[in-house]
């Protein structure tokens, strides 16, 4: 498992102002507020991977490391991708990092980062339509809001893209999603920051605040 940190705020005996999580490598690493607790590890496996005893659950946690955060009162992992509607909703965040199959590396883009977490967010025109118009399809009425190609640091290539989507008949949500690929190209880093388009607005800058904090670095032997 990854390293959870909660740093103390330096005046006086105030609490824990944030939560700093890192991976199995300590590579890669960011913060949320401290108040906000972390999805039980076993629940988020299940949901994500299914059967923890099946060999396909096994082969993912193998090349996966997941984490999230609730900010909301009675967090549950349902709320990764919809939550209360309104003011009343609060933000998620999940964050992964999957190691590269060979065949994986050789076929990496920006738009495989853009895609890093399995929503449909890189597609040419024509497979957005036949997306939209198919009605097993929950991911409905896409909206790309911002999308940016992060400078080069050290190797590490990224990018981060902000859009909506209308999942079935709930209230439009908004995603921010920072993507990077590792300096060796054998991994990707990804955070999914999710809140009702209501409260992404409301919350933007204590938002974008746990995205720039999303970094993706060499240790120091390496």
């Amino acid at each position: 498992m990854g390293t959870v940190v909660a740093a103390l705020v330096l005046s006086g005996c105030a609490g824990p102002q944030y939560t700093y999580v890192r991976d199995d490598d300590g590579e890669t690493y960011f913060k949320v507020p401290a108040a906000w607790r972390e999805i039980d590890r076993k629940t988020l496996d299940s949901k994500l991977f299914g059967d923890p005893d099946s060999a396909t659950a096994q082969a993912q946690k193998q090349s996966n490391w997941i984490v999230a955060f609730d900010a909301h009162a009675e967090p549950s992992v349902d709320h990764l991708l919809s939550g209360s509607s309104g003011t009343e909703d609060q933000p998620f965040v999940f964050a992964k990092v999957h190691k590269l199959s060979e065949s994986e590396q050789n076929q990496v883009s920006l738009n495989v980062l853009r895609n890093s977490i399995g929503l449909p967010v890189a597609m040419s025109d024509t497979d957005r339509q036949q997306l939209e118009e198919n009605p097993e399809n929950p991911f409905k009425n896409f909206e790309l809001l911002a999308d940016q190609v992060l400078p080069a640091q050290e190797g590490v290539r990224g990018v981060r893209s902000v859009f909506n989507f209308q999942l079935l008949d709930g209230p439009v949500q908004t995603f921010d999603e920072t993507a990077y690929l590792s300096a060796d190209g054998t991994q990707i880093s990804t955070l999914l920051i999710r809140c009702s388009a209501t409260c992404y607005r409301q919350r933007a800058t204590e938002i974008d605040n746990i995205a720039q904090s999303f970094k993706v670095k060499r240790l120091l032997n390496q």
